[in-house]
C-alpha cells in the first residue's frame, strides 16, 4: 500500500524553493523520504531495545519492524498532552 500526499505552493514559495533546488518536486521528495528513514531508524532502534528488555524475539525487515511497533502518532502524543495540561 502507497501514500499520495499532495501540497499547494503560493507562487513565491514555489519561486523560492526553486531559487534553492534545482527541482522542487525533487527536493520535496527528497526532504520527505530521508524525514521517514530517520523516523523508520528511530522506531526500530527503540523498538528493538524493547523487545531485548522483554526478551522477545526481532524479526522482519525495518518495515515490518515499524508496521507492527506499538506506537503513537504526533497527533496522539499531542492530544494526551493537551488532554493532561489543563
Amino acid at each position: 500500500m502507497s501514500v499520495q500526499y499532495t501540497i499547494t505552493l503560493s507562487d513565491a514559495e514555489n519561486k523560492a524553493l526553486g531559487y534553492i533546488a534545482a527541482s522542487q518536486e525533487d527536493w520535496i521528495n527528497n526532504a520527505v523520504h530521508e524525514r521517514c528513514r530517520l523516523a523508520i531508524e528511530d522506531i526500530v532502534a527503540a523498538e528493538i531495545q524493547r523487545k531485548l528488555a522483554a526478551g522477545e524475539t526481532i524479526s522482519g525487515t525495518k518495515d515490518d519492524i515499524v508496521m507492527a511497533a506499538p506506537i503513537k502518532s504526533a497527533a496522539e502524543k499531542n492530544a494526551e498532552i493537551a488532554n493532561t495540561s489543563i
